[in-house]
């Protein structure tokens, strides 16, 4: 039966998966479950920290997390969609855009269109080699990985847009940097790209403060072993990040799934 006529208009609310394409929904699903791996794995700051990715078709838009949620609570509709300009163009959440995070990944993501996803973090072992003079050093080999990383020194907190430009400089052709005194930076084709370079990066930072730490005399492979070194890595087929990936989404999967809400 239809309401009468003087009723009051019914309000029809969509959620998210409803607004937005199938590949954007997979895209939200995808870096929802980025957050609840970073978490898991320990490489959080609380409410601060950021990790982006662009909207499946454009250039312009990319999805990041409403600042104030802790990332063990985001999921793939509460992600904040915005543009390049800071204009926002969705978002369910009760929460903004952190300003520093908006800087640094709108930066990226404005320059590098062959990166999809950008994590940023403050790890302690990100923040103890940011700090060292002599950087990341090639002491494993997991750490030959970025044998040639970035490096972008400290102006302060990033939330003046004009840092943009430096970060891109800096950033250059590599898929990682290293913030001075600040933190850690990466970026992959993907979210499961973007996501082992972030742990691979943290892990080589650990690494080295560890064995920094012990004091004992420490031993760099020749120049030639670790170049070679890089290059194997380089080489990382897509089939192995999406075999690492798929692994990694069972820690959650089996676990916690809401976060595909």
């Amino acid at each position: 039966m239809n309401p009468p006529v003087s009723s009051p208009a019914i309000r029809v609310v969509k959620s998210v998966r409803e607004q937005v394409s199938a590949e954007e929904w997979k895209a939200r699903v995808d870096l929802a479950a980025c957050y609840r791996l970073t978490s898991i794995y320990g490489m959080t700051e609380m409410v601060a920290n950021h990790i982006s990715c662009r909207v499946p078709g454009t250039t312009d838009q990319f999805l990041i997390n409403p600042y104030g949620m802790l990332y063990e609570e985001i999921d793939a509709s509460c992600l904040i969609k915005v543009d390049v300009e800071g204009n926002t163009l969705l978002n369910e959440s009760d929460y903004d855009v952190n300003v520093a995070g908006f800087v640094i990944h709108s930066a990226i993501h404005m320059a590098k269109h062959d990166m999809d996803c950008v994590a940023h973090t403050h790890t302690p072992a990100g923040m103890a080699v940011s700090a060292m003079e002599c950087g990341l050093l090639p002491l494993a080999q997991t750490s030959m990985r970025f044998l040639h990383i970035g490096y972008h020194d400290f102006e302060g907190i990033a939330d003046d847009v004009d840092e943009r430009a430096r970060l891109v400089r800096d950033l250059g052709d590599h898929e990682a940097m290293i913030l001075r005194n600040h933190g850690l930076l990466v970026g992959g084709k993907s979210v499961g790209e973007a996501f082992l370079t972030l742990y691979t990066l943290e892990r080589s930072c650990q690494a080295q403060v560890a064995a920094m730490s012990g004091g004992a005399e420490l031993i760099l492979p020749p120049k030639e072993v670790c170049e070679h070194t890089a290059a194997q890595f380089a080489n990382q087929t897509e089939e192995h990040v999406a075999f690492a990936w798929e692994a990694a989404l069972r820690l959650i999967d089996n676990d916690k799934p809401d976060y595909r809400s």
